[in-house]
């Protein structure tokens, strides 16, 4: 489900469990209006809440750190790219197709993987982000690019021991790229457990239902309820958007496979 999709689907469940302990607050016998329900109420409830509240919070740390990871893991990447364009620079012209397929990759990936920002300028095959799997940093046509540079480096005869010190280089840092390449992918997928958000829906609306049973019938605590339910839907968003950083509005910054892109065309 999209970061808007979860954020409405938790708004529109914590107002209609407020709409039931409204609904179902008149027809309480009063014994289940005495004060000592209430108080009752109003504790668990507070225990809920604090509950919730400690959930929400350790669920947006860790959102956040996944995030942050992932940007690292994206400036790791980049410069090992860079770092690999200068090792093939340094054998020398026999590289030049290499480093061409390279580069087109590099560009590819930059345009598949932000496909609302500006596209690279070049040559590099710019149907890629056409794929069903264009909301990931990699598909097959780009793992494919990025084989074919593997397979450009095997086929190379060093003529000297210079030559050849830099081919050694060249095809273990063409390892560790597909290394990094491969971890973000996997970085890129949503870690949030299903099972985990619906049972802290269940939670919330639980917390809701119970506010409804005891709020007065009047407009300013419906409007402070409504108010909170926006206030956790905005953080199941954020939770959420976070967990899937190439997707959503907050996205991991495409600045270091850009650098990394004009680098490789120098």
């Amino acid at each position: 489900m999209s970061e808007v999709g979860s954020a409405l689907l938790v708004f529109v469940l914590l107002l209609a469990a407020t709409g039931v302990g409204v609904w179902v607050r008149p027809l309480l016998p009063e014994e289940h209006k005495a004060h000592e329900t209430v108080q009752l109420i109003q504790l668990v409830i507070g225990m809920l809440v604090t509950f919730a509240a400690l959930v929400l919070g350790l669920m947006t740390a860790s959102a956040k750190s996944s995030f942050d990871t992932v940007s690292n893991d994206l400036r790791t990447y980049a410069a090992d790219l860079i770092e690999f364009d200068t090792t093939l620079r340094e054998y020398g012209t026999d590289t030049d197709s290499a480093r061409h397929l390279l580069s087109q990759y590099t560009a590819a990936a930059i345009a598949s993987t932000w496909p609302a920002e500006t596209p690279p300028t070049g040559a590099y095959p710019k149907d890629i982000g056409t794929q069903d799997n264009s909301q990931k940093l990699e598909n097959v046509r780009l793992g494919d690019m990025l084989t074919a540079v593997g397979r450009e480096l095997r086929t190379l005869r060093a003529h000297d021991p210079l030559q050849q010190r830099a081919l050694d280089d060249g095809l273990k840092q063409y390892r560790r790229v597909v290394d990094a390449r491969w971890k973000i992918i996997e970085e890129a997928h949503s870690s949030i457990s299903q099972p985990f958000f619906k049972t802290l829906t269940f939670w919330l609306g639980v917390i809701f239902l119970s506010f409804g049973l005891i709020a007065p019938r009047n407009a300013l605590a419906l409007v402070t309820i409504s108010l909170g339910a926006v206030s956790i839907a905005s953080a199941i968003y954020v939770i959420v958007d976070l967990d899937t950083p190439f997707t959503g509005p907050i996205v991991i910054s495409s600045a270091p496979m850009r650098d990394a892109l004009d680098h490789l065309r120098r």
